[in-house]
Formats: C-alpha cells, sequence, structure tokens
C-alpha cells in the first residue's frame, strides 16, 4: 500500500504544482514558440547533459561501482523530485535510498551524499569565480540585492556558525553523532580521492554541471534575441543561483526567476526581453522534464530501485 502511494504521490504534485503556475506555463509555451529552434534543440541537449554530469558526480563520491543505467535513471528522477520538495530534499532522498538499496550502509551514503553537495557547491562557485574574473563588469551586486540587504547578510553568516557550535557544546549526545558522521565522511572522502578517476568524476561533474546549465541559458537567451554578451549571461545565472541557493522554495521556483530575471537586465538586458528569456529557459529545464521524470521516479519506486 505504501509503495502505491509512493508511486502515485509524484504525479500528484505534478499535477498540483503545474496548475498552481499555469499562467507561468502557457506565458513560457508561448515565448518556445516565437524562439529560434536550433538554438532551442542545443540548449535541450545541454540539459540533457546536466543529468550525465550528475550521474558522474554521484558515482565519484562512492569508491563501489553503482549500476550506470539505474544511476542515471535515478538522476532524472531526481531532478523531477528536486522540484517538488523544498531546497534540494527531493533529490538528495531519492539519491539516499538509491545507493542504501545499492548496498550502501546509511552512514557511508550519507556521507557521499555530503560530498556531492560540496562538490557540487565548490563548483558552482569556482565558475563563477572564473567568470567574474573573465568578465569583471558582469556582476552588478548593487542591482542584485536590496538596499541594506548586506549588513544583515553577513551577520547573519557569522551568526550561523555561532549557533552551531554552542548547539553542539550544549548537546553532548548530538555532537557526538556529528563527530562520527564526520570521520565517515573524512574517511570516504580519502578514499574516493585515493582513486584518480573517482576523484576526476566527482570534480570533473562538478564543474560540468553548473558550466552545462548556464550554457541552456546562454542558448535560451540567443534563441530569443537578448542583447547580453555570453559571458555577462552566464554570470547572471550562476550568481542568482548562488544567491537563491538558501530560499527554501521547491527547485527554486518562483525564487530562481525573480533573481534571474533581475540579474539578466543588471546586465544591459530589456525587462520584457530577459523575462520571456527565464520564462522559456525554466519551462525547457524544469516543466518540461517534470513530468517524465515524475514517471521515471513513480517507475523506479515500483521496480524497487529505490
Amino acid at each position: 500500500m505504501v509503495r502505491r502511494v509512493c508511486c502515485v504521490l509524484p504525479l500528484l504534485l505534478v499535477t498540483v504544482v503545474a496548475v498552481r503556475h499555469r499562467s507561468v506555463l502557457a506565458e513560457g509555451f508561448g515565448h518556445l514558440m516565437t524562439a529560434r529552434w536550433p538554438w532551442l534543440l542545443a540548449a535541450a541537449c545541454a540539459t540533457c547533459l546536466t543529468w550525465v554530469a550528475a550521474a558522474c558526480t554521484r558515482q565519484g563520491a562512492v569508491v563501489r561501482r553503482l549500476p550506470r543505467r539505474r544511476l542515471l535513471a535515478t538522476q532524472f528522477a531526481a531532478g523531477a523530485a528536486n522540484h517538488l520538495l523544498p531546497t534540494g530534499l527531493g533529490a538528495s532522498a531519492v539519491n539516499l535510498r538509491f545507493m542504501t538499496v545499492c548496498g550502501l550502509p546509511l552512514a557511508r551514503a550519507s556521507a557521499a551524499l555530503a560530498l556531492y553537495l560540496l562538490a557540487e557547491s565548490v563548483g558552482r562557485v569556482a565558475l563563477l569565480g572564473a567568470l567574474v574574473l573573465a568578465f569583471p563588469g558582469a556582476l552588478r551586486l548593487g542591482a542584485l540585492l536590496p538596499e541594506g540587504a548586506v549588513g544583515p547578510l553577513l551577520v547573519a553568516a557569522g551568526a550561523v556558525p555561532v549557533v552551531a557550535a554552542g548547539v553542539l557544546a550544549l548537546a553532548p549526545r548530538l555532537r557526538g553523532a556529528v563527530e562520527s558522521f564526520l570521520r565517515t565522511a573524512l574517511g570516504e572522502a580519502r578514499s574516493v580521492h585515493a582513486r584518480p578517476a573517482r576523484a576526476l568524476a566527482l570534480w570533473g561533474g562538478a564543474l560540468a554541471f553548473p558550466a552545462l546549465q548556464t550554457a541552456a541559458l546562454v542558448m535560451v537567451g540567443k534563441s530569443l534575441a537578448l542583447d547580453v554578451p555570453a559571458g555577462h549571461m552566464a554570470v547572471a545565472y550562476l550568481a542568482a543561483t548562488v544567491a537563491v541557493a538558501l530560499v527554501p522554495t521547491p527547485g527554486g521556483i518562483g525564487s530562481v526567476e525573480a533573481a534571474l530575471v533581475v540579474a539578466l537586465v543588471a546586465a544591459g538586458g530589456p525587462a520584457a526581453v530577459a523575462t520571456a528569456v527565464v520564462l522559456a529557459f525554466r519551462l525547457l529545464t524544469v516543466w518540461l522534464p517534470l513530468l517524465p521524470g515524475a514517471l521515471t521516479l513513480a517507475a523506479l519506486v515500483r521496480l524497487r530501485v529505490i
């Protein structure tokens, strides 16, 4: 009974999300109809390759060889789950379950998940830093951050480690659990980096994933004739996704669109065209794969792959 509910639940969630955002979907389809299709086809190919990059990074985070086809299908399904639950919880839950079904102990699977998240974050920030150095005038923080927001953000960033340290100091059991997890995670990281093939897959995939996402946005921008240099579009996208990383919305739905429109306008694009590009990009990379991804997720649950 529980497995049947898990099979149907992703489809119900897709329906709910689609109904809530039906106006965005309709407008996005309208913009896609006016775009130049060769660029859109290239953007779709880049989007498909993001799942391959994610699979490489997942495999690079564990020493044990995972079944390739199931791993790739799981990344496609995890993408749908990620857009139905807040702050990446969907993808993390799907991949954690997949690794445990493949025989990894829960502690090692959790360590591999943490290593993947760390590598993906480092890869995205490193790519953003490299592009900012290459295009120093592309990032305009004044247009991206609300007035007076810098101070509270710095205070919050400083308060988080202080609060975490205080909680650990007052909770010995929690501190012991965290120390045990960190020992396991460091051991797994050492084992992975002792194998050059695994390290290459981990960090190569972590860099390729945001690069492919960025390339997809640039191609959509080209298809709709957005008058912004490709390098500036890339910086705008990476800066927007980094900025909304801590916003707890499913798959960044809503927050990514708003931040990306602001970033593209700040980079010099007309507001109307920038909005059209963002809607078409999100439709191509999020909404169109959502239903087949949910169907894949339901099939993997039914086949006991996850």
